[in-house]
C-alpha cells in the first residue's frame, strides 16, 4: 500500500532547523508515532506532498523552505495589545508579561493564537503572533511505520480517531476522547467539534 489521499498514515521523524545549527525541534518515535489522514490538510501541504507515493518503511529525508512551512516572518503579526486585557480583578499579573513568554489567547471569534511577549509599557504589550518556527526552513528525516485503509467516518470527518488521547486532528484544538457539551448530537466525539 502506497501513501495517497484517504490512507492513514503513521510516520516517525525528527525536526530539525536547516540553517546551519542543526538544532532539534521535535522528535516522534515508534512509542508515539505522529498518524495523519493524508490529503486532507491536517499537516503542512508540502510535508504530505514528501511523503506521498512512499511505502511502509520508506525512509525521507528533505527540506521545506520557510514558505512552503509556516511562512516568512510578518510584522503585521506584531501587535500592542492593550496591557488591560491582561488585568484580572483588577491587577496585571506581572509574571505573566514576563519577556519571552507565550501566552495563550483568544480572538472575538474564539480563535485561539499563542503570543510572545516582546515589550511591556504602561499601556501596552508588544506580542508576536507569527508561528515559532515562521521564517525557519525546516529538515524532516524519518521513516514511515504503517499505512491503513481510512475508515469511513475518518473520511466524512477529514481527520483520524483514535481510541486513546486525542483525535488526531492537527487543528491546535486542544481535542479529547470525550463529547463535551458544547459538542453537537452529530459531532464525532472527539471533542473538536467537527460533524
Amino acid at each position: 500500500m502506497i501513501i495517497e489521499k484517504g490512507k492513514v498514515v503513521s510516520v516517525l521523524y525528527e525536526l530539525r532547523l536547516a540553517d546551519g545549527s542543526d538544532e532539534l525541534i521535535e522528535q516522534v518515535n515508534e512509542n508515539r508515532p505522529l498518524q495523519y489522514l493524508q490529503g486532507h490538510g491536517n499537516l503542512l501541504p508540502k510535508f504530505e506532498a514528501n511523503l506521498e507515493g512512499l511505502t511502509v518503511g520508506d525512509t525521507f529525508d528533505f527540506v521545506l523552505k520557510s514558505d512552503d512551512a509556516y511562512g516568512p516572518v510578518t510584522k503585521e503579526a506584531i501587535v500592542d495589545v492593550p496591557i488591560s486585557v491582561f488585568e484580572i480583578d483588577g491587577k496585571i499579573d506581572e509574571e505573566l508579561l514576563t519577556i519571552g513568554n507565550v501566552i495563550p489567547m483568544m480572538d472575538n471569534q474564539g480563535n485561539r493564537f499563542n503570543g510572545k511577549v516582546l515589550e511591556v509599557t504602561l499601556d501596552n504589550v508588544k506580542m508576536d503572533f507569527n508561528h515559532p518556527l515562521a521564517g525557519a526552513d525546516l529538515h524532516f528525516k524519518g521513516r514511515i511505520l504503517d499505512i491503513r485503509e481510512a475508515t469511513p467516518e475518518e473520511l466524512m470527518h477529514g481527520h483520524i480517531h483514535q481510541a486513546s488521547s486525542g483525535c488526531g486532528c492537527g487543528s491546535g484544538c486542544s481535542c479529547s476522547t470525550e463529547v463535551s457539551e458544547s459538542d453537537e448530537a452529530d459531532s464525532c466525539g472527539c471533542g473538536c467539534g467537527c460533524n
